[in-house]
């Protein structure tokens, strides 16, 4: 009798409150994905080299050449205060920053090590950890603002500690790391051993004026970070599944050891249409536009629901939208959530799925990666869920 690895793990509550919104024909603001269409340039990029031949074969393992090349130039013109990164030894095109988390995690937990992670966290990242052998040592991130209690991620740390996992801006949050946060996890790592996994996949999406920050333009961080993030976010194309990860050449090495036995080399086409629009983009025009409109969209959610009995958090940045709901039902965030969908004809995600242990703190996740049509219609769907506290 086979026994399971992951014997209380599921499907992912992402996919159960899609599949929840077909079945009811609800409005998916549950699952991260945008309901428009990548920039035309990208698609026309893709057409061509999709119709071109000889462009349909294995690309090279750690990625197409050009395309790394434009990764490492673009970084390098919007962290100016880094170094650019080497696009030979320092980066590795993935399917997904999900492979990348993941192969980072096979290519350094070994059996018995311990991974710090903060929560709410993204649903892969414990079951992940364990895969390897490893044990995920979990903090909690204190709310509203959910920003580090460094004291408390020092309390974790043990001779066993092998990496700790950070990400911002913050899925589901969105809450941002501060020059102060990169400061207490550098020197909560100085003289040690302890690797670190930024979660950078909605790295341009900071609003308020605030600038993005990355844990490479951390002189201490840098060495010891593999920084991931994702083309699916920055281009809205969240099916094609392509991202990179950066990291310095000795840790790049071990993650490719994992990667080329996991998913050897990413789409050739699709590669190739992200080079020619990065370097089309001199000027990182979209990159740096995503801010705006992103914030745009979180700002007309957020005007929508004003007037009824959600209570909305603060969102520094990515595409999400924390609310109360203690001013419309007592219930648990999941029993919400499906009566959510199948009588007011919303989907959304409950807060208690980023938690390893259920904590429920009466919160749902909103993504607004949605068109204004779309966003119109969900708030007033949401509008009708009547105050009874």
């Amino acid at each position: 009798m086979l026994q399971s690895k992951l014997p209380d793990v599921g499907i992912s509550i992402f996919s159960q409150m899609t599949l929840l919104a077909q079945q009811t024909g609800a409005i998916n603001l549950a699952q991260g994905f945008p309901d428009y269409d990548p920039p035309l340039a990208l698609r026309e990029a893709l057409a061509r080299h999709a119709l071109a031949p000889g462009g349909h074969q294995y690309a090279p393992m750690p990625g197409l050449p050009r395309l790394r090349q434009a990764v490492a130039a673009q970084v390098a013109r919007l962290q100016a205060d880094a170094p650019a990164p080497d696009p030979d030894t320092e980066v590795t095109i993935t399917a997904g920053a999900t492979e990348a988390l993941y192969g980072v995690l096979a290519a350094v937990v070994r059996p018995g090590d311990e991974v710090i992670i903060l929560e709410p966290a993204y649903d892969l990242y414990g079951p992940a950890v364990r895969l390897q052998g490893g044990v995920p040592r979990y903090v909690r991130l204190p709310a509203p603002s959910f920003r580090p209690d460094w004291d408390a991620v020092r309390a974790a740390l043990s001779p066993r500690t092998r990496l700790i996992m950070v990400n911002s801006p913050h899925n589901p949050s969105g809450a941002v790391f501060s020059a102060a946060d990169w400061n207490a996890l550098a020197a909560l790592v100085a003289g040690t051993d302890v690797l670190v996994l930024s979660d950078e996949v909605y790295e341009h999406l900071v609003f308020d004026g605030v600038p993005p920050r990355s844990a490479r333009q951390h002189p201490a961080l840098r060495a010891r970070s593999f920084v991931l993030s994702s083309f699916g976010k920055t281009y809205h194309a969240t099916g094609w599944k392509v991202g990179y990860c950066l990291a310095p050449s000795a840790l790049s090495a071990e993650l490719r050891r994992v990667h080329q036995f996991v998913t050897f080399s990413v789409s050739t086409p699709t590669q190739h249409a992200l080079a020619d629009v990065l370097a089309a983009d001199a000027t990182d025009e979209h990159a740096r536009g995503l801010a705006g409109f992103y914030q745009a969209k979180r700002d007309e959610f957020a005007g929508l629901l004003a007037s009824t009995g959600w209570d909305l958090l603060p969102v520094p940045g990515g595409y999400f939208q924390l609310a109360s709901y203690g001013r419309l039902s007592a219930k648990g965030d999941l029993h919400l959530a499906e009566e959510l969908a199948r009588t007011w004809g919303v989907a959304v995600v409950p807060v208690s799925a980023f938690y390893h242990d259920g904590y429920d703190a009466g919160l749902v996740r909103f993504c607004f990666a949605k068109n204004p049509a779309t966003l119109r219609a969900a708030a007033a769907c949401l509008g009708q869920v009547p105050v009874q506290l």
